[in-house]
């Protein structure tokens, strides 16, 4: 028979497993329902869109549904529709990109300095990040709108063009409407995020440097530069990505057109789910931007830490 101390001894080890168990399990129980509510909202949908990639999804055809495999990766593969507007999304986010960029540390810079009434114009700066994508774009759109817009009238008399015609509906130039858009509309991003980092760097650095005889270049290239390194390397990698899936401004201002000229991904995407209905081939081509943007992050992210251990 067993002896009760015997007993008590494993009653008394039962419970310090179970208080050991919830231990360790508590803070697990905190952020349960945060991790609850990321795959609710963002990991299912994201499963789901996958799973369209591969199956024949059409709103007008009560009988798709069915897996059809790669069928839909085939299709793209022969799309030169497809390959358009991936040529299109490398200029759209390589030119929005580096103008946001310039532009936005210049005024970065200029707000960095001390001057009267410096905080009004912050808010003036900042104002277009403020103003919702499809408004930015609806008023882009007339004001390069010969008839009620003055930009082509401005062009016309800087000698830029023949005569003042809307660019948004010329193949050559259409791109540069969104684009103009995308610019204006972003540039307070990298003005917000630079101007924090330059007011991180610690003022004694210029005034020694100013001391040993370094002049403002000098000054910028060995010491705003550094400190902003990594702030700029994470700017531009999360805005990159988003202007890689942002079609708003294409979507209002030129639809895409004319010729598909401002085709982008992300566009054609939005073409194919809810002009043409179809899920299916539109996941697809989700998914292929889904993996460009993950590869393209990851080499960034390695270049910066092979960069940082180089140092």
């Amino acid at each position: 028979m067993t002896s009760i101390p015997d007993t008590l001894d494993r009653r008394h080890d039962r419970r310090s497993w179970l208080k050991r168990l919830a231990d360790a399990s508590e803070p697990y129980l905190y952020s349960a329902p945060a991790l609850i509510l990321i795959i609710a909202v963002m990991l299912v949908p994201l499963a789901i869109g996958i799973s369209y990639a591969f199956r024949d999804i059409q709103l007008l055809n009560p009988f798709s549904g069915g897996f059809i495999g790669l069928e839909h990766f085939r299709d793209l593969s022969k799309d030169t529709a497809f390959y358009w507007a991936l040529k299109n999304t490398l200029w759209w986010t390589g030119a929005s990109v580096a103008l946001q960029f310039v532009f936005g540390l210049i005024l970065a810079l200029l707000l960095d300095k001390p001057f009267y009434g410096r905080g009004l114009v912050q808010a003036l700066v900042f104002l277009p990040w403020a103003v919702p994508s499809f408004l930015a774009g609806l008023n882009w759109s007339w004001l390069f709108n010969p008839v009620i817009g003055p930009i082509p009238h401005w062009l016309y008399a800087i000698g830029l063009m023949s005569q003042p015609s809307n660019i948004l509906s010329d193949p050559n130039y259409a791109m540069w409407g969104p684009i103009v858009a995308n610019v204006w509309w972003g540039i307070p991003f990298f003005a917000i995020t630079l101007l924090a980092a330059l007011q991180a760097i610690p003022r004694d650095l210029y005034e020694a440097a100013s001391i040993d005889g370094a002049g403002w270049f000098e000054r910028f290239r060995s010491i705003t530069l550094p400190f902003l390194a990594p702030t700029i390397a994470i700017t531009v990698l999360l805005r990159t990505v988003w202007v890689s899936n942002f079609a708003d401004l294409i979507v209002v201002m030129t639809g895409g057109g004319p010729a598909d000229r401002t085709q982008i991904v992300a566009s054609y995407i939005f073409t194919q789910a809810f002009k043409r209905l179809d899920f299916g081939y539109a996941s697809a081509i989700a998914l292929v931007l889904l993996v460009l943007l993950l590869a393209y992050s990851m080499l960034i992210i390695l270049l910066r830490q092979t960069l940082l251990n180089k140092d």
